[in-house]
């Protein structure tokens, strides 16, 4: 499909993309559809219209995920048939859908996205019209083929209405937020718990600065806030489409965040720098929240080895929560690449003995369960799956871990209450495992009305047909 989309003219935006987000050592999502990300910024925003160009299978999936993570909106759906597809029509078809859709009571812009087989059949949503109506027209690919994450597939959008939004504030005057602070702002890269922008709040107003809009953001004019910042904080460090933006835009970007005791310490000395801050100022706020940030964490320490792997960016910033609560953490995977934005949190792990694999492969994650014999593995769904079928406690890292607030004194105990309760739940696991031993693997897997008998000669016997059939398959072939 990659090759066809190239020979299909999306060579130039399947290179950037392979630029952007670079493979690791799996050419595959192991995740869900990569467009799930952005399908769900799209969602998220108001007065936004959202359209799929796909296979029906996929559109359906798409949409009874968005659904099932509590999105109430209507998903547009452009069908096709092989002859539209190989035509030209369906493209015809998708420019009728978004003329319906542009309504400008209704909507400030309309999302469409092209799956896999509309964009590995060269479908050219960049020949829809920019605006339709005064509605805006978005129209962005995201194959599976070509980028690796849903994560990923969230910064391919918000770099797409961030380029859009930027091009239109250097035409003339854009729409003003619905509320603007007094002072410098910092634009926050990523999504977060909601508590977490209030609280770095909290901690820039020493320094003279609020914080920014979160990207991406809830709503088309907040795009014009988050461009006009004095610094961008790439809180989650793959976005790499949008940091092309600010940095068009002239804006500078530090890395990391306001995590733990350290974390909280660098990073307001990095923002400081990056604006010209003073230091005393930047030292007020550190004396005034570390101390708060070091206290709660020796309140609820938490001991016990851990793994972490994630697909949602934000693994390295838990690994060092954890390490500051008292965990020893040997080992932390992420499905998202390596960037200059997470170098600050890679160094100060690496520092501590942890080893972080970059673009992490499931099998890079079990393997290092299997290493590291934690206390507990938080990880993706298959990893916690591993982990308690050996009656290693585990929790699920996205709703579990990413849904808690990470930044400042409210993160600073905010894992410790799930992470030991988990962690005490040893005895319990070793008592379901004895209970369960044995129970549907090896010849008693499967459904059966009888108890099955171990049928070891029958093995023996089929193990030797399979052999002969492979070396004479191996005969002909040579």
């Amino acid at each position: 499909m990659h090759e066809a989309a190239s020979k299909a003219g999306k060579s130039e935006i399947l290179d950037r993309y392979a630029a952007d987000y670079p493979k690791g050592p799996h050419d595959q999502p192991q995740s869900m559809c990569p467009a799930f990300g952005s399908l769900r910024v799209g969602l998220r925003m108001r007065r936004t219209a959202t359209v799929l160009s796909g296979s029906a299978c996929c559109v359906y999936g798409l949409t009874f995920t968005s659904h099932f993570y509590g999105a109430r909106r209507t998903v547009g759906y452009v069908p096709f048939s092989s002859e539209t597809l190989v035509t030209g029509k369906l493209f015809e078809d998708i420019r009728d859908a978004v003329h319906d859709l542009a309504d400008p009571k209704l909507y400030d812009t309309i999302i469409v996205t092209n799956l896999c087989v509309p964009t590995a059949s060269g479908v050219p949503l960049q020949l829809l019209p920019d605006q339709i109506n005064g509605v805006r027209v978005i129209g962005i690919d995201v194959p599976g083929f070509g980028v690796p994450t849903h994560a990923e597939a969230k910064d391919v959008l918000a770099g797409a209405m961030l380029n859009y939004a930027r091009k239109e504030a250097e035409l003339g005057p854009v729409a003003a937020p619905k509320e603007r602070p007094d002072r410098p702002t910092v634009t926050l890269l990523g999504e977060m718990f909601p508590a977490d922008p209030p609280g770095i709040g909290l901690m820039l107003e020493p320094l003279g600065l609020a914080a920014g809009p979160v990207v991406p953001t809830r709503e088309w004019r907040e795009l014009y806030s988050a461009l006009d910042c004095a610094v961008v904080a790439a809180i989650h460090p793959f976005y790499t489409a949008s940091v092309r933006e600010f940095v068009a835009a002239g804006r500078s970007v530090v890395g990391s965040a306001p995590v733990g005791r350290d974390g909280t310490a660098a990073w307001l000395d990095a923002i400081g720098k990056a604006c010209g801050i003073a230091q005393d100022k930047v030292d007020a706020s550190k004396n005034k929240f570390l101390p708060a940030i070091a206290g709660a964490l020796a309140a609820r320490p938490i001991k016990g080895r851990i793994t972490v792997s994630g697909y949602e960016g934000s693994e390295l910033l838990v690994a060092r929560l954890l390490i500051e609560s008292g965990a020893d953490v040997p080992y932390v995977g992420t499905a998202c690449p390596r960037t200059a934005w997470s170098d600050p949190d890679r160094e100060w792990l690496e520092a501590h003995g942890v080893r972080i694999q970059y673009r992490a492969s499931l099998e890079q994650d079990i393997a290092a369960v299997e290493e590291y014999g934690p206390d507990l593995a938080i990880g993706t769904t298959p990893v916690v799956q591993h982990a308690k079928q050996k009656s290693i406690p585990a929790l699920y890292f996205t709703n579990l871990i990413s849904a808690r607030p990470l930044m400042g004194p409210a993160g600073a105990g905010s894992l410790a209450m799930v992470v030991n309760a988990a962690i005490s739940n040893q005895a319990r696991m070793d008592k379901m495992s004895a209970f369960f031993a044995g129970v549907g693997t090896g010849h008693t897997a499967g459904i059966w009305e009888k108890t099955p008998e171990d049928r070891p000669e029958f093995k023996a016997k089929y193990a030797a047909k399979r052999i002969a059939m492979a070396k004479a398959e191996e005969s002909v072939g040579t």
